[in-house]
């Protein structure tokens, strides 16, 4: 089968998001990676817009079970809001905000698509109140001898320790409100960042005497929010906007929401189905896809009181008991680069990857 090849302009340009009808979903993720403006533009030949596919429509599908091979007109908006060449910025901040969307293309007399309107471009960067509560008080046994001096959080990745990857991340996100969970080595975590001002946010810290779980850390909390808090792995680095995440949860009404990623696994070996005796299939290194947690959350005030005083909880635990509870629980699939530095091999692999954007830039 012949390769397909659909074409990427220049990075950072709205051209980039322009796609043929004839284009796939992973056409779209490419894109969208390519760009960061969570929005296709699907044109025809003459450059007239067909529809547009966004980030959440395509997590949505990948929900529905639908992959990267389905093509994007299972998925696009034939009739999307536009704008045209002569509209004012205000109104078109009135028209983003009336029908709750970030992106408005703008078409010409004939249709044509001419550029691409930006809520970020428009507006002032969304200041988010929630807390986002970082895990950071493990060990990090397998990441041996990296970890023998410095708690894993401070391994450096591309110049850079990974919890500050993900502080920078979240502040480029508009969170500015931080509790950091600490154990093993935690003061040179207190020392590194100390209250946050050299960044501009407000980092507090959730000292553990003893570990306490990838959840059960909430429970150091003075008091829960009354909004949801967003919780991450303190070893995860992802490009995905953590603010899309929670505006997910948020619409979906969720008590919990968990950010998933799509992992193939082959099988080395031949996998032989049998009845009795008699063989029924064959089949050569059989291809396994299964979604994985991807170590990001966002949890309801009403979640976050179900873990315990004085136990340990993993955050597996705490979801399997709102499961249990009848909750509502949901997937955010991710598309974007996420990197879990657990093992030696995984901090490689991250590293390679920062030391190839940094070439580019």
């Amino acid at each position: 089968m012949k390769k397909r090849k659909i074409k990427i302009l220049s990075k950072g340009d709205w051209r980039a998001t322009l796609l043929p009808p004839t284009a796939i979903i992973g056409d779209a993720i490419r894109a969208l990676n390519e760009v960061s403006l969570r929005i296709v533009l699907v044109a025809d030949a003459q450059g007239r817009l067909v529809g547009t596919v966004s980030d959440g429509d395509i997590r949505r599908a990948f929900l529905r079970g639908q992959g990267l091979t389905t093509p994007l007109s299972k998925v696009l908006h034939k009739s999307p809001i536009v704008a045209k060449m002569h509209h004012a910025s205000g109104a078109i901040l009135q028209l983003m905000l009336a029908n709750r969307v970030h992106q408005i293309p703008i078409l010409d007399s004939k249709s044509r698509v001419t550029g691409l309107h930006i809520w970020d471009d428009l507006a002032q960067k969304q200041h988010r109140q929630n807390l986002m509560v970082i895990m950071a008080g493990g060990e990090g046994q397998r990441l041996r001898p990296f970890t023998e001096h410095k708690p894993k959080p401070l391994i450096e990745i591309g110049g850079r320790p990974i919890l500050e990857h993900i502080l920078l991340k979240a502040l480029e996100d508009g969170f500015t409100e931080f509790a950091i969970s600490i154990r093993y080595l935690g003061n040179l975590i207190v020392r590194h960042f100390g209250d946050g001002r050299r960044w501009g946010v407000r980092i507090r810290y959730l000292k553990e005497k003893n570990a306490l779980g990838t959840a059960g850390a909430l429970q150091l909390l003075k008091k829960i929010p009354e909004e949801p808090i967003l919780v991450t792995n303190g070893d995860v680095i992802a490009d995905f906007n953590y603010g899309d995440l929670l505006d997910f949860h948020e619409k979906h009404r969720a008590y919990a929401t968990i950010a998933v990623r799509f992992h193939d696994w082959e099988n080395p070996f031949g996998v032989v189905e049998t009845k009795g005796l008699r063989v029924t299939s064959f089949r050569e290194k059989p291809k396994i896809k299964s979604l994985i947690n991807a170590g990001v959350y966002v949890l309801s005030p009403n979640a976050c009181r179900i873990v315990s005083r004085g136990r340990k909880m993993d955050m597996p635990e705490l979801l399997l008991q709102l499961l249990e509870k009848k909750k509502r629980v949901i997937a955010y699939p991710l598309h974007e680069n996420w990197f879990d530095i657990g093992k030696p091999e995984d901090r490689q692999i991250a590293e390679s990857h920062f030391m190839k954007k940094n070439i580019k830039k």
